[in-house]
């Protein structure tokens, strides 16, 4: 780059950060003249370091990315236990872990919704008591991210992950060993408050490892396991009770959830680090085994809670965060778009197993390929797709800044397919079209979903980093809600009226609620100024 000092490589794992001026070896907060993640909240970001040199007098105190161009947000510090400064390969195991963990709660709900049957059976009872186990979990997955990204704030990441994933332990092996319906929906409940742990929280663990340019794409992985969740469940369960009891559907995913459990005691690390004090009154980690223990039950993080928020302040950070227009906005377009995920699992079964279709156990968990497969093409696509689009217009924009209102602009391409999708499958079950119809419409609509969903969290986040964990738990809740909404009325609305009115009702609903991304593309940024940041204690 012409004009510049010589680059200084600062070498961090496998990354490198380039540096602008050599004559200065660190960059914690305290040098640079401003905070660019907060300036982008209220400004918009600065990824570019031609614009920063126009903003900034002392820009070459900056680290940029390795080619030369993209400024780091946020600005990674001198220290060594920095997450921002861990290697390659360690980001993206703790990544792995987190999405592999985000995986369960919906694969654990949706084991249960295919093993009603057998259990009313066994227990002697109608399948929609039986189904109330089943409501009460999905309503613990989206209540049970509030309390964990509270509880996070006060306690830290990484306690908080292994003892709600301990916990999601033995209540899954609860649910499998349950003698009577009780205890089955006592454990049902306790479950899913606590597996949502990583589908609730695990948006915080991409804010503290990842720069800003690299949020979305590691944001559509975590968003590929959350979204393939639910097919999944249905999918090996439905061929384990065609030759098992349904008991052992339970053990497998007892065995799913004590393997992630294994997995963070030996890779996952606590991510939260304070960039806002300085590096001598930061909490040093204690080596060697002790000190691992130390973080992964809290007693270590326990030690430097005064540096956290406290505990009134931790309560109220999710509901400060929902009062933002932008967030309750999304968190309701969420609602309205995701909600009809749960209406096709609930009454899909039902219409396959009947005439002309007649599909048993195995067909019906081979169906379920078909919204694995859209949700991969979607993660796939997803992966550039987004990155590109904030690219394309942070260039044509004026001041060249990414504004988070950038983000909504994939969904413009996701809505079709969800509507189209939608009525097609609500067709193609009513008039008995051909079964390859309906998984096409299927197929669709998922393959939407996964696009919205990446857009709508890196909107939010990108618009309150901050409250990355509050928000992702916020919209997590949207989901779940809308499911469990659906779920008490879905098969005898289809009954009464038909999948063809029913689903193109819902085609209708999403549809409509773009509406919403539209008013937020147009005037979020104006909401999000006259709202105000959060200024939390801490990230």
């Amino acid at each position: 780059m012409a004009g510049t000092e010589k680059y200084d490589g600062v070498t961090t794992g496998r990354e490198e950060v380039t540096k602008l001026d050599a004559s200065s070896k660190s960059t914690d907060s305290k040098e640079l003249d401003i905070d660019l993640e907060t300036w982008g909240e209220e400004h918009g970001y600065i990824l570019d370091v031609e614009v920063l040199k126009e903003v900034s007098p002392n820009w070459q105190n900056y680290k940029l990315a390795p080619d030369g161009r993209i400024v780091l947000i946020p600005q990674p510090s001198s220290d060594v236990n920095d997450p921002l400064n861990w290697s390659h390969t360690k980001k993206h195991i703790i990544l792995l872990i987190i999405a592999a963990t985000a995986f369960l709660p919906d694969y654990g709900s949706a084991t249960g919704a295919v093993t009603l049957l057998p259990q009313s059976a066994e227990w002697g009872l109608s399948p929609d008591t039986v189904n109330h186990s089943q409501v009460g979990n999905v309503f613990m997955l989206g209540v049970g991210g509030v309390f964990v990204v509270a509880l996070a704030a006060y306690l830290g990441r990484l306690p908080v992950l292994f003892w709600f994933t301990f916990t999601a332990v033995w209540t899954a092996a609860g649910c499998a060993g349950a003698g009577t319906f009780d205890a089955f929906m006592a454990f049902r409940i306790l479950n899913g408050f606590f597996s949502t742990v990583a589908q609730g929280g695990g948006v915080m663990f991409v804010k503290d490892l990842f720069y800003l340019h690299e949020r979305a794409r590691k944001i559509n992985i975590w968003a590929s396991f959350v979204i393939l969740s639910p097919y999944f469940g249905p999918l090996f369960t439905a061929f384990i009770i065609s030759t098992q009891k349904w008991q052992i559907a339970f053990a497998v995913y007892t065995i799913m959830t004590a393997l992630c459990l294994v997995l963070q005691i030996a890779f996952a690390e606590e991510t939260f680090f304070n960039r806002k004090i300085p590096e001598v009154d930061r909490p040093r980690k204690t080596p060697g085994i002790g000190g691992r223990v130390g973080r992964l039950t809290g007693t270590e993080q326990w030690k430097s809670r005064h540096q956290r928020n406290t505990f009134a302040q931790a309560c109220m950070r999710p509901f400060r965060v929902l009062i933002k227009p932008t967030v309750a906005l999304s968190t309701i377009y969420y609602l309205l778009t995701f909600a009809w995920v749960v209406g096709i699992n609930t009454t899909l079964s039902i219409f396959l197993t009947a005439p002309p279709y007649e599909f048993g156990p195995r067909q019906i968990g081979f169906y379920y390929f078909t919204p694995v497969v859209a949700a991969l093409l979607g993660e796939i696509i997803g992966h550039w797709l987004h990155d590109t689009i904030a690219r394309v217009l942070t260039r044509r924009s004026k001041e060249k800044k990414l504004e988070p209102e950038y983000r909504l602009t994939a969904i413009a391409l996701s809505t079709p397919f969800m509507v189209v999708g939608l009525v097609v499958l609500g067709f193609a079950l009513e008039r008995s079209w051909h079964y390859m119809i309906a998984a096409l419409g299927w197929g669709m609509y998922v393959f939407g979903i996964m696009i919205t969903t990446v857009a709508i969290t890196a909107y939010c986040l990108d618009s309150y980093p901050e409250g990355s964990g509050e928000v992702a738990a916020w919209i997590n809740c949207a989901r779940t809600t809308g499911g469990f909404v659906v779920s008490y009325f879905q098969v005898k609305w289809a009954n009464r009226m038909g999948t063809a009115a029913t689903f193109g009702i819902q085609a209708a609903v999403v549809a409509a609620s773009y509406l919403i991304v539209v008013f937020l593309q147009m005037y979020g940024k104006r909401l999000r100024e006259r709202s105000g940041p959060l200024r939390f204690k801490t990230d």
